[in-house]
């Protein structure tokens, strides 16, 4: 209830959902197929039966999302996949793109 002589006035939040990015892999003619198997286990937390699958997927379709996440955490995964396959002589490529 408004007191006299003062107004009483409503605000209105609109809160949005943070954009979310797919990781996906690339496949290449180079990169072993535990390598990936590897990656997707370690670094985007897959069981060993997703990440056979997902392994699959990309070799025999040339790419595939392998997760959803929000900017920094894609990205993070991203970089450290990246970091990884270098470090170990790959070229394997992964990115992201906005869902």
């Amino acid at each position: 209830m408004a007191v006299q002589g003062q107004m009483k006035t409503h605000s209105h939040t609109k809160v949005r959902e943070p954009k979310k990015y797919q990781v996906v892999m690339h496949n290449d003619d180079y990169t072993p197929m535990d390598f990936v198997v590897e990656i997707l286990i370690e670094i985007f937390d897959k069981n060993e039966e997703t990440a056979v699958e997902l392994m699959y997927q990309v070799h025999k379709g040339s790419r595939a999302v392998v997760g959803v996440y929000s900017y920094d955490i894609a990205s993070t995964k991203v970089r450290q996949a990246t970091e990884r396959a270098r470090a170990d002589g790959y070229p394997f490529r992964v990115t992201m793109e906005e869902e």
